[in-house]
């Protein structure tokens, strides 16, 4: 399963406005007992909003944009769902970029050879939630790690196909975190996952300009059949 590296960009400053989906140091997460759970993990205390519809158990944490410091390189839980689930920038939480070639992604590597079809990143699995076209060339000027190596893409489809965390086992006297890990929907791990994080698959990718980023015609890698 292919899934993108992710940025190693923590501890850096960027200008520019700060990312919708990255956390703020007054977002801590709070000091809550996990324990088993109906084949799986839960909270003592556990509470509805705490599983999505999915019935994943997600991080709880306060959302409190704005205070605090940005914490670059970390990724406040909801808002990055918020952003996959309704298909908006990263950045400003507008709704991304769509055209006939699909939706814009920026992932943080390159391609084997610039300006090629996008193949070699179609069925890749990423947590980075799509962006708006202003924002994508923003942020390629602002991100110290974007600036040194990027790709941006179209995808024709995109599927959300899991979710990103913490891993646990069970243990006495109440299951322990072994592993970050992402899982599949049908996966039976995923009742032991604390997730932080949606995973989307993107497919009939294609590479595009940053400065103008329209598919070219014919470059589109086929969906899977």
């Amino acid at each position: 399963m292919k899934r993108q590296k992710p940025p190693s960009n923590t501890g850096h400053r960027q200008a520019g406005p700060v990312p919708y989906i990255t956390r703020w140091s007054a977002e801590q997460t709070p000091g809550i007992r996990v324990v088993a759970k109906n084949g799986g993990i839960g909270y003592a205390d556990e509470r509805p909003y705490d599983r999505d519809t999915n019935d994943i158990l997600w991080t709880r944490v306060p959302s409190l944009p704005g205070k605090g410091r940005p914490e670059f390189g970390k990724v406040h839980a909801l808002r990055q769902r918020r952003a996959m689930e309704a298909l908006l920038c990263q950045v400003c939480a507008r709704p991304a970029d769509r055209t006939g070639d699909g939706a814009l992604w920026m992932l943080g590597e390159s391609p084997d050879q610039p300006g090629g079809s996008g193949a070699e990143f179609d069925g890749l699995i990423t947590a980075q939630p799509p962006l708006c076209a202003p924002c994508a060339v923003k942020s390629a000027q602002v991100c110290p790690h974007l600036r040194r190596r990027c790709t941006v893409l179209r995808a024709h489809s995109f599927d959300l196909v899991g979710v990103r965390g913490a891993l646990y086992r069970p243990a006495l006297p109440a299951p322990i975190p072994w592993n970050a890990a992402g899982v599949g929907f049908g996966d039976p791990r995923i009742r032991w996952i604390r997730a932080g994080q949606s995973l989307m698959r993107l497919s009939g990718t294609v590479v595009v300009d940053l400065a103008a980023p329209q598919a070219s015609p014919g470059t589109r890698s086929a969906p899977p059949a």
